[in-house]
């Protein structure tokens, strides 16, 4: 048997922004449904993180969700597995109120999993591991030790995996604590990472522009010989326009190919401008093509900087920034601050 995983798809993401969802629609609409309809798959388990905020849903998103995600989960006859992500809980201590249970009971073919669960799979024994925390704990870890599944799926916070590229989580359990099982694929940490047994799936699309160039998508599971397929999602939400007018003819500059970037972010690194009325007429050339947002990062703001390659990652992403910034406070142990600085800063981007 094989089945899609999916995970962190954090509905309501970016302060509920109507680009987001029409972008997530269009992943689901037009890639992930028709794969799975193309390849007779049926079954789905999601990771975890299903929504995005702890404590609230704004009601809009909800309703588009439902036309898009689970409408259509339930019309087509899919089976759909759902492990409580951190995100899916209002407590830090407990499971039992979680957005899954509370919004989606209307769909009988949702299945949602605040308690580690062992469901059978075409034969196969998985052990369901939804958020580890102090009040389910032992027996996590209890039913972890005693379980004979050999497969588990999760949502682990588990120390030395990247969080995002060129972050890597310090804290948490070690993953040589779940060394019984054969595989074990977990939700949490938007970056696909493995190591020995562990797999982190990564996040389905891009969501920050610390996912820029960053590979999105979902996995197929193949329950008899216990892999992992990697699908690619096509779709974007993050550009870089690099811009130089010394390298390329006022001709060639402007007749490039910019329909891609229509409801997408889009920022464009100057390199060198050695003519301004062109590059005012390129960038109302990227207007006309309706990015949804339009950033304009120039060399001259970042004068301290030695060499183009600088320029490029300053303009990279804002957990870029702030390690930077952090590395440059020479202090003593600057783990705890940077992983303090990206929760605040992931955090802020669901704040109203």
């Amino acid at each position: 048997m094989k089945i899609a995983l999916i995970t962190d798809t954090h509905i309501g993401a970016r302060n509920d922004s109507l680009q987001f969802h029409e972008y997530f629609d269009k992943f689901y609409t037009e890639f992930f449904f028709p794969y799975l309809k193309e390849n007779n798959i049926q079954k789905i388990i999601h990771l975890g993180d299903l929504f995005d905020r702890r404590k609230y849903i704004n009601f809009n998103s909800l309703y588009l969700s439902k036309k898009y995600l689970f409408d259509v989960l339930e019309r087509d006859g899919y089976e759909f597995h759902c492990i409580v992500g951190n995100h899916d809980v209002t407590y830090k201590n407990t499971n039992r109120v979680n957005a899954p249970t509370l919004l989606l009971g209307e769909y009988p073919g949702l299945h949602v999993y605040e308690e580690p669960t062992v469901t059978n799979f075409g034969g196969l024994d998985i052990l369901m591991m939804p958020w580890i925390n102090s009040e389910n704990y032992e027996n996590s870890m209890a039913t972890a030790a005693d379980t004979k599944a050999t497969v588990m799926m999760s949502h682990l916070e588990l120390a030395g995996f990247e969080m995002y590229r060129g972050a890597v989580n310090d804290h948490g359990l070690s993953h040589k604590v779940f060394d019984k099982f054969d595989i074990v694929c977990s939700g949490h940490f938007h970056h696909k990472s493995s190591k020995d047994n562990i797999h982190y799936l990564g996040s389905p699309y891009e969501m920050t522009w610390s996912d820029y160039n960053d590979d999105r998508g979902f996995h197929i599971f193949d329950t008899e010989e216990k892999s992992l397929t990697y699908i690619k999602n096509p779709y974007r939400m993050f550009y870089k326009v690099f811009y130089d007018d010394t390298e390329k003819t006022e001709q060639e500059i402007l007749d490039q190919d910019f329909s891609y970037i229509k409801d997408t972010y889009v920022k464009v690194v100057v390199k060198q401008k050695s003519n301004p009325y062109v590059f005012d007429v390129f960038v109302d050339k990227l207007n006309l093509h309706l990015p949804a947002h339009l950033q304009i990062v120039e060399d001259n703001f970042n004068l301290d900087i030695e060499d183009d390659s600088d320029i490029i990652n300053e303009a990279e992403d804002t957990v870029s920034i702030i390690k930077k910034y952090i590395s440059n406070l020479n202090l003593d142990n600057a783990k705890p601050v940077e992983n303090l600085f990206y929760e605040l800063y992931h955090d802020a981007l669901s704040i109203e």
